[in-house]
């Protein structure tokens, strides 16, 4: 009996660790720049490794698909993260002070019986949808400076690409102040506050509060579609792209994205009870905790990032790049006969 109180004891310690719930704290304030940051390591190591062990694939497609790996994690880190900063430091005040930015009705309709605000579950998922939305909202400035940067990057990485588009020297990489903070600004946090003020929205989140734990996951499947559209099409209308690159490129970003998402929504489902059932151990081992919600928060968003990260960056690309290419011939094959 000894052994086995022992080994609970240590169990609850890891799960009530000050390391740990500073992480979960940090993920929940900075949703976006989490998942962000998570597709940037990804989309600049494994991704590009792994379509470069793709077998017998046409070596240009494989530097393209790598380009375009390189090109889309640093836009979306870039792109993103000017639009996810200031949200989420605007949220942040908000939490700190609901009385300056928020309606007394609203403080009122969000919170509910929670004790306070900030462990109102219909205001942590109102926030965290907030919060999320910046990959959605940056999502057309992304495509385009994504495929804008591929020939950049094709010139700079790949000896063998076509020496007619060396004259794309100017490289339209964001500049430093692209990044920003809103430090002081009480423009974005008074927005915030307004869109936090309207009924509407209240109704919905107190309808549908208790979906707060798949809120990440479907706004990320949302926009990672809404990406591959644009990116399709900015692919395909772009001069400085080869032509006969083109389709497989496009082929390749659309079977990435349908079997991660898939993939993805398949194996969430499978350790859906396993997350559950961790939630419910660690919120007991951190029962009475003020910060508790953020904490839970925090590991819905943990959980879809790196399945979906994992799948897309790791696993899926020696198959997309492959069958985009065979789709490609095939295609092709076909117009000609």
């Amino acid at each position: 009996m000894k052994v086995q109180n022992n080994s609970r004891n240590s169990f609850t310690g890891a799960l009530n660790n000050k390391y740990l719930l500073k992480g979960l704290e940090k993920v929940s304030e900075h949703g976006t720049s989490f998942a962000a940051g998570t597709s940037l390591v990804m989309s600049l190591s494994v991704r590009p490794l792994s379509i470069h062990l793709t077998p017998k694939t046409e070596k240009e497609n494989k530097q393209y698909a790598s380009a375009n790996s390189i090109c889309s994690g640093l836009m979306k880190f870039a792109v993103v993260e000017a639009i996810a900063l200031p949200l989420e430091n605007a949220v942040k005040k908000i939490d700190k002070n609901p009385t300056k930015y928020l309606k007394a009705t609203t403080i009122q309709n969000l919170q509910g019986n929670a004790d306070n605000l900030n462990k109102s579950r219909s205001y942590k998922f109102a926030t965290q949808i907030l919060k999320l939305s910046a990959g959605f909202i940056s999502a057309v400035p992304k495509s385009m400076l994504t495929v804008a940067l591929i020939p950049v990057v094709m010139d700079a990485l790949f000896k063998s690409y076509n020496e007619k588009n060396k004259e794309l020297s100017e490289k339209p990489i964001p500049r430093n102040g692209m990044t920003f903070t809103g430090g002081g600004n009480e423009i974005v946090p008074k927005a915030v506050g307004k869109i936090l003020d309207w009924e509407w929205l209240q109704k919905i989140v107190n309808k549908y509060q208790k979906d707060d734990k798949n809120i990440a996951k479907h706004i990320t499947a949302t926009t990672d579609i809404l990406l591959t559209g644009l990116s399709a099409h900015q692919i395909n209308s772009s001069s400085k792209i080869k032509e006969n690159r083109k389709k497989a490129l496009i082929y390749n970003n659309i079977i990435s994205t349908g079997i991660t998402l898939a993939g993805g929504y398949a194996i969430d489902k499978a350790i859906k009870s396993k997350t559950a059932k961790f939630i419910e151990k660690f919120s007991l081992a951190n029962k009475g905790n003020p910060k508790l919600p953020k904490y839970i928060e925090g590991i819905n968003i943990v959980r879809p990032a790196l399945i979906f990260a994992g799948i897309y960056y790791g696993i899926l690309p020696i198959f997309s790049t492959y069958l985009a290419e065979r789709v490609d011939k095939t295609v092709e094959n076909r117009k000609i006969t």
